[in-house]
């Protein structure tokens, strides 16, 4: 099938999301932003959108951040990815102009504006509503740990250890030195850094703690784990990456991929508009946020949490870190937070 095979790319795309079970105000969110593009590159860059280039993509970009909060304009960009992604994939279009763009955004997002009060129970009945494995696992994983988003998109397998017959047996991987003796736990690095190579892949996202951390992954999260780790595919990455895209089989994860995953769902609950910032929208930073708050009212304890978080305070992460057993698994799992 070649471009000349379909006259209305986006009516073609966004009819495919009608056969994924998007919403309708998810579809006429797309098709507002894409349709906004298709002028953009008729009108203003005299080419089409089979024709268009990077150059074409980031002038787009550039534009819309003189109108939209930062992380309105992730979020548009993610649209016209998933979109250049699918008509790539089935042949229509070429090849993806949007996937360097991506990769040289940075998420800018204030560090503490007022935001959208979401109680635990409404969060449990936002994740029940998520079916796919690979969403719900990135969804439950950014909320019980803390971790940045694109952080959970650098983890390998290497980085997690499940106390779990079957599933050493479907992934024989070692765990790092790190997690000896820490059973079900997950090792987030400070080493990842974009464009630098770690565990044999150049990585296209940063983690941004200045410290290594290891979190606990309780019940919850371990069955959910599973549950993706049993339909996870085949990596194309020789470093094994936990989450691998089923849309773009195999390929790891970006963080562009995950906010739009976030987008779709928090935007059918209603926590997310196309043009609100921070203070209104549900994104991947916001279940840091959700993090943060809800288990520093449980524990009391700033000092566990800001350990957990990654954040820097030397006295307290050497605390923590030596009396990781004792203290931080029990303290975390008596007061997390259940989502099920």
């Amino acid at each position: 099938m070649g471009a000349d095979g379909v006259e209305d790319p986006i009516g073609y795309f966004v009819e495919d999301l009608t056969y994924h079970g998007k919403t309708e105000r998810t579809r006429q969110a797309y098709e507002r932003v894409l349709r906004r593009f298709e002028t953009f590159t008729a009108e203003r860059r005299g080419t089409s959108l089979a024709d268009a280039s990077q150059r074409e993509c980031m002038a787009f970009v550039h534009e819309l951040r003189g109108e939209n909060a930062p992380s309105t304009v992730a979020s548009y960009a993610s649209y016209l990815h998933r979109f250049y992604a699918y008509m790539t994939q089935v042949g229509v279009f070429e090849s993806n102009p949007m996937t360097l763009v991506l990769e040289e955004m940075d998420e800018s997002i204030d560090t503490d504006p007022a935001r959208r009060e979401i109680s635990v129970p409404r969060m449990r009945a936002f994740v029940a509503g998520i079916d796919h494995p690979l969403e719900r696992a990135l969804v439950v994983t950014l909320l019980k740990t803390g971790m940045r988003v694109g952080e959970c998109c650098n983890l390998d397998l290497r980085d997690v250890s499940l106390d779990d017959s079957e599933v050493r047996e479907a992934y024989p991987v070692d765990p790092r030195g790190r997690l000896d003796g820490r059973p079900d736990s997950v090792f987030v690095s400070s080493e990842p850094a974009r464009g630098s190579v770690v565990n044999g892949e150049r990585r296209t996202a940063s983690n941004k703690r200045k410290r290594d951390t290891v979190i606990p992954i309780d019940r919850e999260l371990k069955s959910v784990l599973k549950r993706w780790l049993a339909v996870r595919p085949d990596a194309r990455s020789p470093a094994e990456p936990l989450f691998c895209s089923t849309s773009e089989w195999g390929r790891r994860v970006t963080p562009a991929m995950v906010r739009d995953i976030v987008a779709d769902h928090a935007t059918e609950a209603g926590w997310y508009r196309p043009g609100g910032g921070a203070e209104e929208n549900v994104t991947p930073h916001y279940f840091r946020h959700f993090f943060t708050t809800h288990l520093r009212d449980r524990t009391g304890d700033r000092g566990i949490v800001k350990y957990l978080r990654g954040d820097v305070a030397t006295d307290i992460i050497d605390t923590y870190t030596h009396n990781w057993g004792d203290r931080v698994r029990e303290v975390y799992e008596e007061h997390i937070y259940s989502l099920n």
